[in-house]
């Protein structure tokens, strides 16, 4: 689909009425949320909405698959804060474009794939701890500022507020049962405006956040020097940013993948990403990402194409250049009762229900991801820790299961058939299965149901190969695929083994 996305076949089996309600519902539900994250880095209220216009109609016709909202995300303006209160927005668009580049750089040199390296539990736990975030922010929402002091809304205001939300959350869940012709969240909103204009209902309202009425982003060459002690400053920031807003880029593409049983390209998305993102530096946007929960709402929506994300896109443009007195006035209980369904919607409940059937390893790996997403709110951070924690437990589970099996074949030579990877968990366990001293003067190890993973395997066979020549005897490896002797060999000076090449003996090469 989005390689024919103009072809004749194509447009006929769009749904250009889900495609646009969605984008517009899409376009709802991102204001108040660029508006807040660029307000609590201390930018103007137009940045946000400018990175929200710029990162959508980017990554809309650049991206690696259709569905996806990319927007003024959280996870990564949290990053540039201190960047922007230490030394201005200047220094800010100069690592948006900075991380930009290096996100580019991940897509031209294909390594979005590595994101495949992150187990399920991971992101069970990256999908829950962001699920609380969704509707923790939503909760902030029943606060309003008096006299400079933020304090919880109480008396009538919070309960007509409470009640247009419980009213919001209830039209989202009723109306599919009636019908999906319309997104219930576009028609959550537009009935709860529609109460609180005709009704003349006092509840806040997005103009008590921001006002979202500009002008078109124009271009602008970020002011700072440009040398490396600039360079120093930036860098790091850019560094984290790049990193943070490629993985909830590619995670959001692996649930699209999932939930629509389609396969996106990471690559392609990482220069998506990386284009948006040196964009937003020269026309003053703060930069982002993916937005997991816009996704969300888009699909759910039955956004299935690119024309969503553009719908949603220009939406935003037209609200900045001539919508925005009436955007203004739609009530915040609407918009925060959409993201509570969207919370709700992005919980993996069914961990819940599978928990007693994952390994306890699994268990803690998840919860842990989902506790430091919601403590720290830094995505790459909870996602990284999940990752390494994950491959250690597999390291460590691997090394046990390494084992020898011994035997003496027709010649009188003692077989030590291994199984098991020999890598850098498993040496130890490994030379400890040798008897250099009694067994006969020749020794065969046969890796047929085994492999030679690292240098530290190699550096386990050195060992066992000089402690069978102090007393004077040979040891033989058999059965080794191509990819270990190509390693073996490689390591010719550090090492020197004696392959018994048996010409009956294939296997597929290791990849």
């Amino acid at each position: 689909m989005e390689n024919t996305f103009f072809s004749f076949q194509s447009l006929r089996d769009i749904n250009f009425k889900n495609e646009i309600l969605a984008g517009l519902t899409v376009a709802m539900t991102m204001i108040p949320e660029s508006l807040s994250f660029a307000i609590l880095a201390g930018l103007s209220p137009l940045t946000g909405l400018y990175a929200a216009f710029l990162m959508g109609i980017v990554t809309a016709f650049l991206g690696g698959r259709p569905g996806m909202v990319s927007g003024g995300a959280g996870a990564t303006v949290v990053v540039l804060i201190a960047l922007a209160s230490t030394h201005g927005v200047e220094y800010l668009f100069g690592a948006v474009i900075l991380a930009g580049i290096l996100q580019l750089l991940v897509g031209i040199l294909k390594l979005g794939k590595f994101v495949r390296l992150i187990p399920q539990p991971v992101m069970y736990g990256f999908l829950n701890g962001l699920a609380v975030i969704i509707f923790m922010a939503q909760v902030a929402q029943f606060k309003v500022i008096k006299n400079g002091v933020s304090s919880w809304m109480e008396g009538p205001a919070l309960l007509i507020m409470a009640g247009l939300t419980l009213l919001t959350i209830a039209i989202v869940f009723i109306f599919p049962k009636i019908t999906k012709a319309v997104p219930s969240s576009l028609v959550a909103i537009i009935i709860v405006f529609g109460l609180v204009y005709f009704l003349n209902i006092d509840t806040k309202k997005v103009i008590d956040i921001a006002s979202v009425s500009g002008s078109l982003p124009s271009f602008h060459i970020p002011n700072i020097p440009f040398n490396i002690e600039a360079l120093q400053i930036i860098f790091p920031y850019a560094a984290i940013m790049a990193g943070v807003g490629l993985i909830e880029s590619l995670l959001t593409l692996n649930m699209v993948d999932e939930l629509t049983n389609t396969k996106g390209n990471s690559n392609r998305e990482a220069c998506a990403q990386g284009v948006a993102n040196i964009t937003n530096g020269f026309f003053g946007g703060m930069g982002g990402c993916a937005m997991v929960a816009q996704t969300l709402v888009n699909i759910s929506a039955g956004a299935r194409t690119r024309i969503s994300a553009i719908i949603g896109a220009l939406t935003i443009l037209i609200i900045i250049l001539a919508g925005g007195p009436i955007i203004e006035q739609i009530p915040m209980a609407a918009l925060v009762g959409v993201m509570m369904m969207v919370a709700i919607g992005t919980f993996e409940w069914i961990s819940f229900r599978i928990i007693t059937k994952m390994p306890k390893s699994d268990i803690f790996v998840g919860m842990l991801v989902a506790v430091i997403t919601v403590l720290l709110h830094n995505l790459a951070l909870a996602v990284l820790i999940g990752v390494i924690i994950s491959a250690l437990v597999f390291a460590w589970d691997n090394a046990k299961r390494i084992r020898a099996k011994k035997s003496i074949d027709e010649s009188g030579n003692k077989v030590y058939e291994i199984y098991g990877p020999l890598f850098f968990g498993s040496t130890t366990a490994f030379v400890d299965k040798f008897d250099a001293m009694n067994d006969p003067e020749k020794i065969i190890i046969d890796f047929k149901e085994s492999r030679v993973a690292d240098m530290s395997a190699i550096e386990a066979l050195k060992k066992v190969i000089e402690k069978y020549k102090t007393y004077n005897k040979g040891v033989v490896l058999k059965h080794l695929s191509s990819d270990c002797i190509q390693l073996l060999e490689n390591a010719n000076g550090f090492i020197e083994v004696d392959i018994h090449a048996d010409p009956t003996y294939k296997v597929m090469p290791g990849k």
